[in-house]
């Protein structure tokens, strides 16, 4: 992975964090810059296109949760979230609107740095189709077409917005129906991921799926829970619906 040719946007209101982050991610090979708040990340985005944003949840006017909605109301743009406050419940409301991970202040650079190589490593080998099976290239089920090569998902034609991690969830599924897996194993299928502990995002990413898949997510034939040991994928599994 080229690292030189990826373009990291910061986007935080400390100008200190702000300038320290920059400086150690432009010695580990990235292409960055930052802005302080939504303003001016707007501006940037009119003359430059980004591969991954750094987002910092609590800002001045539009606050980080609302930034990354409206990005990801349009873009498959990966997304980390920043966050002083480090509660559970920032990660998941994080997770929930679209981002990729969810790092809590302080942090160590190192991880952060990490922590974005697995992001782009992930995006990168979805998109080129770099599967542990290369043989099988598109997965159908239900009103689904799921293609590995070209890291696109359709219903009846029409296209599916996924994250990068929901991406590559869903493929954990597909290679692996009418299977149960425990949400250990899924962590360990996700390629480029690091769980800590009480880790939630597992489940926090079956909602989101379950919301853009199924037609009743309270009542999910897709990708169903078994209570105590993890969930299952079931590819027939809309077979009784009309």
């Amino acid at each position: 992975m080229d690292l030189e040719k990826k373009n990291i946007l910061v986007v935080d209101d400390d100008e200190k964090l702000l300038d320290l982050v920059i400086k150690y991610l432009s010695k580990e090979g990235f292409h960055v810059d930052g802005v302080l708040n939504a303003q001016e990340m707007d501006d940037y985005l009119v003359e430059h296109e980004v591969d991954l944003f750094v987002l910092d949840l609590m800002l001045p006017g539009e606050d980080g949760l609302s930034i990354a909605r409206r990005l990801r109301a349009s873009s498959k743009v990966p997304i980390l979230m920043l966050s002083a406050r480090g509660e559970d419940i920032d990660r998941i409301i994080g997770l929930e609107v679209g981002a990729d991970d969810y790092l809590p202040k302080p942090f160590n650079p190192r991880e952060l740095s990490a922590r974005i190589k697995a992001i782009l490593r992930r995006t990168v080998e979805a998109s080129e189709g770099q599967g542990d099976d290369p043989a099988v290239e598109v997965y159908k089920f239900g009103h689904f077409v799921l293609n590995l090569t070209t890291n696109s998902i359709t219903s009846d034609g029409e296209p599916v917005n996924l994250t990068s991690g929901e991406f590559s969830l869903l493929e954990a599924f597909v290679k692996n129906p009418n299977r149960v897996l425990s949400r250990d194993h899924l962590i360990e299928l996700i390629k480029g991921y690091e769980r800590s502990p009480y880790d939630r995002s597992v489940d926090v990413r079956v909602t989101r799926l379950r919301k853009k898949l199924e037609r009743n997510p309270e009542q999910p034939k897709f990708i169903k829970t078994v209570w105590g040991k993890g969930y299952i994928f079931t590819p027939q599994g809309d077979r009784d619906e009309k």
